[in-house]
């Protein structure tokens, strides 16, 4: 494990669990999320997610990148297939992680998001997190919470 991951080096592994949104006051909806963080060697995450409803439809993914930076900040880069790729940037404070859109594109046929806030409490095998969206160039707004349980890996040899 490169020693310059620092915390980050916390969120290995495989995650999974149960989340709740709503957007600006409409249905709060349930959904199942799956997560996963993989290293290769260098002070950086490979990251994967994906959600489904209550009805096992699928309705959300991303993929990215989590890298750890020399002066102990983070840098986030992930890709949405709606469209829209994010730069995020934060710092750790004790368990917690606070990341704010750095820098956000949407592709010209993507529904326009303007801001991404995501908060994350690692305590052991447990995963926290609140995301807050703008659609609007406005503030964020509450969209996404979930709490998510580390995966055991397999039992090499059985």
């Amino acid at each position: 494990m490169h020693p310059a991951l620092g915390p980050l080096a916390a969120l290995l592994g495989r995650w999974e669990g149960e989340g709740e949104g709503r957007w600006r006051g409409g249905e709060q909806f349930h959904y199942r999320e799956w997560v996963s963080f993989s290293h290769s060697g260098k002070p950086f995450l490979a990251y994967s997610q994906r959600t489904i409803g209550d009805d096992g439809a699928p309705l959300h993914a991303e993929t990215g990148f989590w890298r750890a930076v020399p002066d102990g900040s983070v840098e986030v880069v992930i890709s949405h297939p709606i469209g829209v790729v994010e730069i995020e940037l934060g710092r750790w404070q004790g368990s917690g992680l606070a990341l704010r859109t750095s820098s956000l594109v949407c592709a010209p046929s993507a529904k326009p998001v303007t801001a991404l806030e995501r908060d994350l409490e690692v305590e052991g095998d447990l995963l926290r997190y609140r995301l807050r969206m703008a659609t609007d160039g406005g503030e964020p707004e509450s969209h996404l919470r979930a709490e998510l349980h580390r995966v055991p890996a397999p039992q090499e040899g059985g």
